[in-house]
């Protein structure tokens, strides 16, 4: 039963890639761009951006989830589910605004190819100030065409 369990807390992970992309490209660049803005234009005053609120907006329903599978049957699918959308949200933190945008400053030399990747298609998708015409909204997945730049610019050596 335990497989069943992880095995359905990595599909609502790799699922919530769907749903971040959908999010990002048309409730953020959408009807919420007013929240998403400073991230783009970077003129928030201080750590914290307005966008920052899409954190506890994702946080949601991965706490509720997660809390309502405890507290009925610890085997509960709602909780691996909850499970799942927390782990992407810890990917997601981990990925966005530790490794690319150095919130921290760890991780910032890193050679890895898929890190490079996704730190290439993250800064194509910030070319695009305003909230049209914006590429790459997705965070985990990598187009391949960021790996074929990298293999291009490491032949280029």
């Amino acid at each position: 039963m335990m497989w069943i369990n992880i095995t359905v807390m990595f599909l609502t992970a790799a699922f919530m890639e769907g749903v971040a992309w959908f999010t990002h490209k048309y409730v953020m660049h959408g009807f919420l761009w007013i929240l998403h803005k400073d991230h783009h234009d970077k003129h928030s005053k201080g750590w914290f951006e307005d966008n920052d609120l899409f954190f506890l907006i994702f946080a949601i329903p991965g706490i509720v989830l997660t809390y309502l599978g405890w507290y009925t049957k610890a085997e509960s699918v709602t909780f691996w589910i909850g499970a799942g959308i927390t782990l992407y949200g810890f990917m997601y933190f981990f990925i966005h605004d530790i490794f690319i945008h150095q919130r921290f400053k760890w991780l910032s030399k890193s050679d890895n190819r898929y890190f490079k990747a996704i730190r290439r298609a993250h800064k194509v998708h910030h070319k695009h100030i305003g909230k049209e015409d914006g590429e790459c909204f997705g965070m985990l997945y990598v187009p391949k065409k960021y790996f074929d730049q990298f293999k291009k610019r490491a032949a280029e050596k």
